[in-house]
């Protein structure tokens, strides 16, 4: 008879055998949750499956990369940089300002005589005059341009550059509308044209171009007309003046002269009219824009300081002191001084045939000298009454071979004409504007009310 003998209880072996029986318990409450909740769980969404299934491999490298490019890729975020505040400061120069007491607040003195001296080749900054616009721009909050209006065409703009400052001249960009202007004359030019609502300097244009043919004091008449197809400038959608005059028409005592801009064949653009003749004449019907003649050509008029007679082989021109006196031609300068009965005056020889004589002048045109080229249109001088006269005007004198001459019966030659090799297009150009003249273009017409 075999005994078995009982091993004595070893408390720390019962204590994981219990352990052992409660998780069992435990994972088998679990198992039973989990198979309980299986039974109510829907379907699983055929999609899912798809998405959950193991993609085949692919079998070659042209599948590799097929299947990388179906990869969605999402592009990393970028921010923008912010670009740094820009300022602009617009102002006109004041009286008595300079170009450093405009920029002292933005640059160092060092950095205004940098600008000054960057500019010096292209416009000198203290050449800046009283009313003329100019624009400074700041980039957070430093000095980046300066630009200023150097005419109604041109400006200087100076700017930092790599080296320091760097200045140009630029050309002055506008919007520009062409439209036709036509009035009628009441009384004047000038105040035709104000009366359609336009700046008189549209009357000097349009005087201008005519000016060989019709002398705009004593020859237009009650029930004159005018017609001009014009450019308007406009910036920031304010008018600014006027562009190009393409094409005019004046009527005057029943006669139609017509002017159409055209490149000459030397280059230059002038007015010619239909048939392709230069309006541009020898020599202007008149030196100054006067206000009337005081005295005509005669050579038996009574002086009217000495009460002699005594010839006067001239014309005088009564006008406003300081009113610009022109050549009436292209020539050179002969003499230039001062003369008891004349005052002031200048002499030009046009050719070998004709010299003309301006006098009482109350100065000279800056730069005149004796021997100096100058051009038809070119302002000489300034209405005075200098020397033996009785009130501010211009005594203006011509010769032919050596005797004087009345410049009011001178029958004065054209310039060249169109070329005929440019003939049929000035003919092609002419056509349209024409039309426009009459009323049957494509433009904004503005007429006398």
């Amino acid at each position: 008879m075999k005994f078995r003998t009982r091993r004595p209880r070893n408390m720390f072996t019962d204590h994981k055998r219990a352990k052992r029986r409660r998780w069992g318990l435990m994972l088998a409450v679990i198992g039973a949750a989990l198979l309980i909740l299986g039974l109510t769980t829907p379907d699983p969404v055929p999609e899912l499956e798809a998405m959950q299934a193991p993609p085949e491999a692919p079998g070659t490298v042209e599948d590799l990369a097929t299947a990388l490019a179906d990869v969605p890729r999402v592009a990393p975020e970028y921010k923008v940089p912010e670009e740094p505040p820009v300022q602009v400061i617009e102002g006109a120069v004041q009286r008595g300002e300079t170009a450093s007491a405009l920029l002292n607040e933005f640059l160092s003195v060092q950095d205004i005589y940098k600008l000054a001296s960057a500019c010096k080749d292209v416009f000198s900054l203290s050449r800046i005059q009283a009313g003329r616009p100019y624009v400074i721009t700041l980039k957070d909050g430093a000095f980046r341009r300066f630009e200023y209006e150097l005419s109604s065409d041109e400006k200087l703009v100076a700017e930092v550059a790599a080296e320091g400052y760097a200045a140009r001249r630029e050309a002055i960009v506008y919007d520009t509308e062409t439209v036709l202007v036509e009035g009628t004359i009441r009384s004047s030019l000038y105040e035709s044209v104000d009366e359609v609502g336009e700046h008189p300097s549209l009357a000097v244009r349009l005087s201008e171009i005519f000016a060989w043919d019709v002398d705009f004091v004593r020859d237009i008449r009650i029930g004159d007309s005018f017609k001009a197809l014009v450019e308007k400038r406009f910036r920031k959608g304010e008018f600014a003046g006027y562009g190009t005059i393409v094409a005019a028409r004046f009527v005057n005592q029943g006669h139609a002269f017509n002017g159409f801009l055209f490149e000459d064949g030397d280059g230059h653009r002038s007015y010619f009219d239909e048939a392709g003749r230069s309006l541009r004449k020898a020599f202007l019907k008149a030196p100054l824009a006067f206000r009337r003649i005081s005295s005509g050509f005669n050579l038996r008029r009574l002086h009217p300081i000495l009460k002699i007679r005594r010839p006067h082989p001239g014309i005088d021109y009564a006008a406003p002191t300081g009113t610009p006196v022109k050549t009436v031609g292209d020539g050179v300068v002969i003499r230039k001084g001062w003369d008891r009965g004349g005052g002031n005056y200048i002499k030009i020889r046009h050719n070998s045939v004709y010299e003309t004589s301006y006098m009482h002048l109350s100065r000279f045109a800056k730069g005149l000298k004796k021997g100096k080229r100058v051009y038809q249109g070119q302002v000489i001088g300034y209405v005075g009454s200098t020397g033996m006269s009785t009130g501010p005007h211009l005594d203006f004198r011509m010769k032919r071979n050596g005797s004087f001459v009345n410049p009011r019966t001178i029958k004065s030659p054209s310039a060249k004409p169109v070329p005929e090799a440019r003939m049929a297009e000035f003919k092609a150009m002419v056509t349209p504007l024409a039309a426009a003249l009459d009323g049957q273009g494509p433009v904004r017409v503005a007429q006398t009310p």
